[in-house]
C-alpha cells in the first residue's frame, strides 16, 4: 500500500466520521427557519448531508478503486487457454 493510498483511506475515514457527527443535528429540531422561503432548515441540512455523502462516496471510489485489477482481467480474457494452444 503506497503512502498516497494510505493517506486517502484516512481522508475518507475522516469525512465519513465528520458526516456521522454532522448528521446529529439537534440544533434544528425546534427551528421554524425556512430556506429559500419554503424549505425547513432541518430538511435543507439533511439535503446538504446527502450531497456531502455522495461526494464522499465518489471520492472513495476514485481513491480506492483498484485500477490494476482491470488490467489483470483484460490480460486474462485475451490470453489463450491451454486447450486453444494445443489445437
Amino acid at each position: 500500500m503506497s503512502s498516497q493510498s494510505s493517506r486517502g483511506v484516512w481522508i475518507i475515514t475522516a469525512l465519513v466520521v465528520l458526516l456521522l457527527i454532522l448528521h446529529q443535528d439537534n440544533w434544528f429540531w425546534e427551528s421554524d427557519t425556512l430556506v429559500f422561503g419554503f424549505m425547513p432548515i432541518g430538511l435543507f441540512w439533511h439535503a446538504c448531508i446527502s450531497i456531502g455523502a455522495s461526494l464522499t462516496w465518489a471520492l472513495a471510489t476514485v481513491i480506492a478503486w483498484p485500477l490494476d485489477d482491470d488490467d489483470a482481467v483484460a490480460a486474462t480474457e485475451t490470453a489463450p487457454t491451454s486447450t486453444e494452444e494445443g489445437a
